[in-house]
């Protein structure tokens, strides 16, 4: 430990030495000196010390190696806080800018997980001032800033909910406001710039880095928020801010949503590229921020088309954010799509495929109630805005791809609804009512695995099937003018019926067994030994809501299989009232 003496006359050394004579040990010194007086709690004498116009030289020279020191203080919060802000301050008037920026982009690269935020919030203000110092290179040092800045804040949870948002744990919400009044600046110098003849390469650049920082901030943290208008939240209001300046630079929205090739190498690689843009889709069509600036020219089919993509993107995620995002954009990109307009061609693209592929996943697969009812939703309006060619291509691909009897059912009550259209005056197609509508019942009306057809997991679509029989066989004027037609349903129909009565049969004999077996099992209390005794039950493979039978508690069981008999008694009731109908109208024919 140095006594004053000794620091006294290492200082004069300093003073008298021109700086290309300062050697690596010189910057040790002084940084050990610098952090003595930190660890001393000897803030005023070192502020004292930086501020001396006769330390000048040395502070310019070496100043930038007790930067971080300085600012550790101030992340902790530690006694003389004013006094280290005033040093923090000093230094970053006096040192070299870059070699202050060199320093400042160190401490972010190894910043301690446990302060992100707490330093980056500390650090901005300064990291401004000696960008704004900069004259040459200075586009390209705000977006190394910037990148640097967005990958410490990407390890930093996402608040998602409003209790979330507003105890910003982690600091987010404050360091996305941060980023904001630390871009100003240099937004505002592409603003003057913008389309003046004087404008640089220099100017090109900068607009290209903050574009840079706007998508990065689309895709994370805005992509995995939860923004809604009603509620002006930070990351809302951060959103808000990103939309914005997208404006203020002067970036088109049209060319990076719908014409993008020129901007990807530029900007990010193509799966980030298209999270940020379908983030951007979803503000701009859904929340509508900043859609004034929109141009009004584009049709709504082709908006629709284009969104397709960033929908198919979303929905293909199982994370929930992304699930609401996209079928919040889905839903607003066809509401304003005029019904029964959208061609069958548009089922031929692949985003159109992709989309309804990935919607099927949500209905059959995702945990999440209120994302599958709206899925639901959505999944019908699609289907209102198809056309009626449109219409029988997409139940065709559904019925044959869904594998899932509630997909197939509601199809199924899709199709009802267009037979029943096709009925009424001046809405007659051949879709619906005429050799095509032959194709769609062939579909419906089909057991895939003929006799060996669990029901129990296809009742919804078989329920529905008869229905839709019954009530084409009720309204069959139209159908039997085209006696082709319907020579080709009634020998459907016969098929159908035929090999339904004996898959119920089977079905019905063989819950039979298993309700009986089961009651004996709980008459003789000895379950246990029965399922040793009898390990291939057929009760140890049914599926019921893909949970297994043999799973459930006996109680449950007993009620499982005695609606499954139920099941089957209302299938066989159906089929007689349907052969009821068919005697009934051929003998009115007689």
């Amino acid at each position: 430990m140095m006594n004053e003496d000794q620091v006294k006359e290492i200082i004069q050394r300093w003073r008298n030495t021109q700086e290309d004579d300062l050697k690596p040990e010189d910057y040790q010194q002084f940084k050990t000196l610098g952090c003595a007086s930190l660890s001393e709690g000897e803030s005023q004498q070192l502020l004292k010390f930086i501020q001396d116009e006769k330390n000048q030289v040395i502070v310019k020279s070496m100043g930038c190696v007790i930067l971080a020191p300085l600012l550790n203080e101030v992340v902790k919060k530690a006694k003389g806080l004013d006094q280290y802000q005033a040093a923090i301050t000093h230094l970053t008037r006096t040192c070299r800018p870059n070699e202050l920026l060199d320093c400042m982009l160190e401490i972010i690269e190894g910043i301690d997980p446990g302060a992100i935020s707490e330093t980056i919030l500390a650090l901005l203000p300064h990291l401004q001032s000696v960008l704004l110092r900069l004259d040459e290179g200075k586009a390209a040092c705000v977006g190394s800033t910037l990148s640097a800045l967005q990958k410490q804040l990407s390890r930093l949870p996402v608040p998602y909910t409003e209790q979330q948002e507003e105890a910003d744990e982690y600091g987010l919400c404050r360091c996305s406001a941060a980023l904001t009044v630390f871009t100003e600046p240099f937004v505002e110098e592409v603003k003057r710039t913008d389309g003046n003849c004087a404008a640089t390469a220099e100017d090109e650049e900068l607009k290209i880095e903050l574009l840079k920082f706007c998508m990065r901030s689309l895709r994370e943290p805005l992509l995995e928020a939860e923004l809604k208008h009603d509620r002006r939240s930070p990351l809302w209001l951060f959103a808000v801010e990103i939309m914005v300046t997208l404006s203020a630079i002067k970036e088109p929205l049209p060319e990076l949503l719908f014409f993008s090739s020129l901007r990807e190498n530029i900007l990010m690689d193509n799966n980030q590229f298209k999270e940020a843009r379908a983030c951007l889709a979803y503000l701009l069509f859904v929340q509508l921020i900043t859609i004034d600036n929109f141009p009004a020219v584009f049709s709504h089919v082709f908006i629709l088309q284009c969104n397709m993509e960033y929908i198919s993107h979303l929905l293909s995620s199982k994370k929930e954010s992304h699930l609401l995002k996209g079928l919040a954009l889905f839903t607003k990109s066809l509401e304003r799509v005029q019904d029964n307009s959208l061609p069958v061609s548009l089922l031929d693209l692949k985003s159109f495929y992709s989309v309804t592929q990935n919607l099927r996943r949500v209905l059959t697969d995702c945990p999440i109630q209120h994302l599958r009812e709206s899925g639901l939703q959505v999944f019908q309006v699609f289907i209102n805005k198809l056309d009626a060619e449109a219409k029988h291509k997409f139940f065709r691909c559904m019925l044959k791809t869904s594998n899932h009897a509630g997909i197939e059912s509601y199809i199924i009550k899709n199709i009802r609804n267009q037979f029943e259209l096709s009925m009424k005056w001046g809405n007659a197609n051949e879709w619906f009512l005429g050799t095509e509508f032959i194709s769609l019942m062939t579909l419906v009306l089909c057991l895939p695995q003929g006799a060996q057809t669990d029901l129990l997991s296809s009742m919804d679509k078989v329920m529905e099937s008869l229905n839709l029989l019954r009530y084409v066989l009720i309204r069959d004027e139209e159908l039997r003018t085209n006696e082709d037609v319907w020579e080709e349903l009634c020998r459907i129909k016969e098929e159908y019926l035929k090999m339904l009565r004996v898959c119920i049969s089977i079905s019905r004999a063989y819950y039979s067994s298993e309700l009986k077996a089961l009651r004996e099992d709980q008459k003789l209390k000895a379950k246990e030994a029965r399922d040793a005794a009898r390990p291939t039950k057929l009760v140890k493979s049914i599926t019921v809501r893909k949970e297994k039978v043999s799973n459930m508690s006996p109680e449950v069981q007993h009620q499982v299989l005695q609606s499954a008999l139920v099941t089957f008694d209302l299938m066989e009731s159906l089929i007689v009232r349907i052969e009821e109908i068919t005697e009934e109208k051929q003998n009115k024919l007689n």
